[in-house]
């Protein structure tokens, strides 16, 4: 019998069995993009992650319905309350509109993540879009008592919402050291005086004349703050409380707390059930920072133009590296590694090849079911992917046993067997092989004919020909594997 899926939940801490509000339904709102510039190695993790997860819920029988935003408003320079908008500073030193510099990269992050052959989002609303929303909740919010007005902005009470609820719940942290740490030096800031407390957080800033992105509210021609975003479209979209909300650590706090405090004023309730947070991307050990030069985009990873990178790396390839590690632990990126993945996933999809092409015994010497089980325990278990990969690679030295006459595989076994290969690598992890595509459409026949002229050769006796052949293939990539009815090849390497 199959375990249940369990998550982690951030919230509690703890690994919970998964039972959605309404089965089989599944609500999931994952914090998007902010689109002030091209996308980096680091926005990659969280879409891979979630794509999984997706996939998985959807392979278990859930209908889900995924809610991803898009930040075009909003999100102030250092993730404050105070300065520039990160999406205004970048339309005034490129001299266009701020709206074409949300779109511009906004269609530059799909074409990058795209390309990771993730599922688009069910709905994929943008900050901008919902401002009727966002000063409906911060109206709602002043009227029970939890938010005031200051020189036109509005700013949430932390102090009054901390007397009746737990403010530091998703994070952990506690609010007496909150007001500790916060001091004096910190109202003394820019806008600070503005705050009854240095840790209360804007809902609405009053625009200064030279900023270029406002709307008009009851309180001021201004903007909505960055928090209040996901609080409006994910209650819009997804209803007051809904299964799932995901994002990176990095969004825990403030964020995520800011979030969970809006919607429970408004709602009475925690806006998700489950709290799902990926952990970081580091490069060579180290966080990647403009200061240290190491940052990559995505075009420049894929492309292979970037002064730390040795060659071109794959879409699928960064995926399947990606989901070798848990998502909680933190990815370390390095040249090394991805080399690995690349050899890994290259020997995964010849795999496939060979499992096409087994011939079927009698009897069997092995139960793919206790391996299923296997890899389904690992899924089930906060979405284990780099234990479920690794169970993979069982079926993987099976299939290569069975080819080799080590082995032998009935026709139900082998069933089971492709059946589960084909399920967990495409439908679940979401993988495709770029190269057989491109492998069977342009380079089979050459191939064929390479071997063709081989046989020739060893029929004629001619081996010092047939093994140049043989040894010119390899050095390009593809190995020769000569079988007692055919000769077969796979690709060892791009």
């Amino acid at each position: 019998m199959e375990s249940p899926l369990k998550i982690h939940n951030t919230l509690t801490g703890k690994s919970e069995v998964f039972t959605p509000i309404n089965h089989p339904y599944v609500g999931l709102y994952l914090c998007g993009p902010t689109v002030y510039g091209y996308p980096h190695l680091g926005h990659s993790r969280g879409p891979v992650i979630f794509d999984v997860i997706i996939r998985y819920l959807i392979h278990l029988g859930y209908k889900v319905r995924f809610v991803r935003n898009i930040t075009d408003v909003g999100h102030l320079l250092n993730d404050a309350d105070d300065g520039e908008d990160k999406i205004a500073k970048k339309a005034k030193l490129e001299k266009l509109e701020p709206m074409e510099i949300a779109q511009h990269f906004t269609e530059a992050y799909h074409e990058e993540i795209n390309k990771l052959n993730v599922i688009k989002p069910s709905i994929e609303p943008r900050a901008s879009g919902h401002i009727i929303e966002q000063i409906e909740m911060i109206s709602k919010i002043i009227e029970l008592g939890y938010a005031y007005v200051a020189n036109g902005s509005v700013y949430f009470d932390v102090i009054k919402y901390a007397q009746k609820y737990n403010y530091g719940e998703l994070s952990g942290r506690v609010i007496e050291d909150l007001i500790a740490g916060a001091g004096q030096a910190r109202r003394e800031l820019e806008g600070q005086y503005e705050k009854k407390n240095p840790n209360d957080f804007a809902l609405w800033k009053k625009a200064s004349e030279e900023h270029i992105m406002q709307w008009n509210s009851p309180w001021s021609m201004g903007f909505p703050g960055w928090h209040i975003e996901c609080s409006a479209m994910s209650a819009k979209y997804l209803g007051k409380t809904f299964d799932i909300h995901g994002g990176g650590m990095d969004l825990l706090f403030p964020h995520h707390e800011s979030e969970i405090a809006q919607s429970t004023v408004c709602h009475n309730i925690n806006p998700a059930n489950y709290w799902i947070h990926h952990n970081m991307v580091t490069l060579n050990g180290q966080k990647m920072a403009k200061s240290l030069n190491n940052g990559i985009l995505l075009s420049e990873l894929f492309s292979g133009n970037h002064h730390l990178l040795e060659k071109a790396y794959s879409p699928i390839t960064l995926k399947f590296f990606i989901l070798q590690a848990h998502y909680r632990s933190t990815l370390d990126f390095s040249n090394d590694a991805l080399k690995a993945s690349e050899k890994g996933l290259q020997r995964l999809f010849n795999s496939l090849e060979l499992l096409n092409k087994l011939k079927i015994s009698e009897k069997s010497d092995f139960d793919i079911t206790e391996l299923k089980n296997k890899i389904y325990d690992a899924l089930n278990d906060d979405f284990n992917t780099p234990i479920a990969i690794s169970y993979i690679f069982e079926a993987v030295n099976i299939i290569n046993k069975i080819n080799d006459g080590y082995a032998t595989i009935d026709k139900e076994e082998l069933s089971k067997l492709k059946n589960l290969m084909n399920t967990m690598i495409f439908d679940v992890l979401g993988l495709k092989n770029e190269q057989l595509t491109n492998t069977k459409q342009y380079i089979d026949p050459l191939i064929k004919i390479l071997l063709e002229l081989r046989n020739e050769a060893k029929k004629n006796k001619d081996y010092k020909k047939s093994d140049e052949i043989r040894d010119k293939l390899l050095k390009a990539g593809f190995e020769i594997k000569d079988g007692k009815d055919e000769t077969t090849y796979s690709i060892i390497k791009e």
